[in-house]
């Protein structure tokens, strides 16, 4: 897919504005992420037909890797969090994270251009400025028109990959997925949409817990490509999507040679990031060969916590500018602070350590004792 595999960073240091690129394409990778062992394990053409399963339509994703196209995205997000321009911080420190806030409370679109596996663009033009994400072959590039930064990253070769072993077709893999995520979740049976003018079969996953905050995850996917066309995360209790990203248009075909190639202008701000030798997995185990610094999980499916150790939050670095809006974004709670978006809260524990989930403040609070 678009997103597999591009880093979003610029050298060693996050990017900005342009970070909410990949967050723009994450709703498709969350509401498919069922299909993640399908696409790993895609060998043979999806079962099409006027009445298909959810496992087939979710089989027939593997077919759109070696899609080719050129299309519009728009994300718009309602979550609950006061609005800020992007950028609207003086320090760099609160320039991110109202650049942060931005992503998740502002609407936002982009251009990408797809040829296969290999071949990707996003583009993003907003207030004069313009960010674009490059991919060719293994070399990636960033490219921030405000900031005029640069950056060239060498991906690690993937030729000495095997696909998965197994006979298993496409939609056996599905049928497992769905079957792995029956006890949690209700699965709909597909029903027909249009998707910038596109014939596409829309699934419905609903969870059954009472306790998360997400009311349902919808995902589009094109009948005749498989290619998702548009994911929506609706919250508990709501008529309209808390996050949305879908195409507005769409056409396929080989996007134009060009448009893969950078070369950076003169006078860039330019870094380079080689990871051709890294190994797959390898770049998340460097800090702490005992695990001691690496998230725990508790509670399971749509209730799941994620906590980061102590000293993840450690607040006592930030500066005045920071440190306010922090206090803006969050409220007082036993142990420390805390935010509930209409999809997502995050407690940060007087001990500097950060818990976040699908689920209401009181349960982090919980999980953190």
């Amino acid at each position: 897919m678009l997103h597999r595999g591009l880093p979003f960073h610029r050298g060693d240091r996050p990017m900005k504005k342009s970070a909410w690129l990949p967050a723009l394409i994450a709703p498709v990778v969350v509401a498919g992420a069922v299909a993640a062992p399908v696409i790993a394990q895609a060998a043979s053409t999806p079962i099409a037909g006027d009445d298909p399963t959810a496992a087939a339509v979710i089989a027939s994703i593997a077919k759109s890797s070696d899609a080719q196209y050129s299309g519009k995205l728009a994300q718009t997000s309602d979550l609950g969090l006061p609005e800020l321009p992007a950028g609207a911080g003086g320090s760099s420190l609160e320039g991110d994270a109202s650049d942060a806030l931005s992503l998740l409370t502002a609407s936002h679109t982009a251009r990408v251009y797809v040829d296969g596996p290999s071949k990707q663009r996003v583009q993003v033009t907003e207030q004069l400025a313009e960010q674009d994400l490059i991919r060719n072959g293994s070399t990636v590039w960033t490219w921030d028109s405000k900031e005029r930064a640069a950056t060239k990253t060498t991906l690690p070769s993937r030729s000495a990959e095997s696909p998965a072993s197994g006979t298993a077709t496409p939609t056996d893999v599905a049928e497992q997925a769905i079957d792995a995520i029956t006890p949690t979740t209700t699965v709909s049976k597909p029903v027909v949409v249009s998707v910038a003018g596109h014939d596409a079969w829309l699934l419905t996953l609903t969870p059954k817990s009472a306790d998360t905050l997400v009311g349902s995850v919808q995902l589009a996917v094109d009948q005749q490509t498989g290619l998702p066309l548009r994911a929506a995360v609706t919250a508990t209790g709501a008529d309209e999507p808390a996050f949305q990203v879908g195409f507005t248009s769409l056409e396929y075909g080989a996007p134009a040679a060009r448009l893969f190639d950078f070369t950076p202008p003169t006078g860039a701000d330019v870094h380079s990031k080689d990871l051709s030798d890294a190994r797959p997995g390898s770049g998340a185990r460097h800090h702490g060969s005992d695990g001691a610094d690496r998230p725990t999980v508790s509670g399971s499916g749509w209730d799941t916590v994620v906590a980061l150790p102590a000293g993840s939050a450690d607040q006592a670095g930030l500066g005045s500018d920071a440190s306010g809006l922090l206090d803006q974004l969050t409220t007082a709670v036993a142990g420390g602070r805390a935010v509930q978006t209409s999809l997502v809260s995050v407690y940060l524990t007087d001990d500097g350590r950060v818990l976040a989930g699908a689920v209401p403040v009181t349960a982090l609070v919980a999980a953190a004792k």
